[in-house]
């Protein structure tokens, strides 16, 4: 019985996270085809401490569409940096928020939902594993 109940939460904890990465792919996909797309540029790299690297995380200046100069800054730090300064990139953003950015690339876009099917996908085949083959 408590193999059961053991693999039936790893089922349902694998249903719940992958529901929640549909829920990340969806407002990824609605942010594509609802925002305002245009290009941005790379002003300077803020320096964060890495335990063997310095850690770097982009700074964006663009323009919404009432011409407001907007920054964004990158959550995600690398090493190495993944821009230089002065490089342009194509972003998308909100027309409600203009302050909610994303650049177009497939990690900035997709990260929120490929890493949670990543963790979600063994659960579901292990809870679901399990339980198919005890109640088959």
């Amino acid at each position: 019985m408590f193999w059961l109940v053991f693999y039936g939460f790893l089922a349902a904890l694998g249903v719940f996270i992958a529901y929640m990465a549909c829920l990340q792919f969806t407002k990824t996909q609605n942010l594509l085809a609802d925002g305002i797309k245009t290009k941005a540029k790379v002003i300077h790299l803020e320096v964060f401490t890495g335990d063997n690297n310095p850690l770097y995380s982009p700074v964006f200046e663009y323009k919404d569409r009432r011409n407001q100069v907007l920054e964004y800054t990158s959550s995600i730090r690398s090493y190495p940096a993944p821009y230089k300064v002065g490089d342009v990139v194509s972003i998308v953003y909100d027309k409600q928020k203009p302050e909610t950015m994303k650049v177009i690339s497939f990690w900035d876009l997709y990260r929120g939902s490929v890493i949670p099917f990543m963790i979600a996908a063994p659960l579901l085949v292990i809870g679901f594993s399990y339980l198919a083959f005890r109640l088959i």
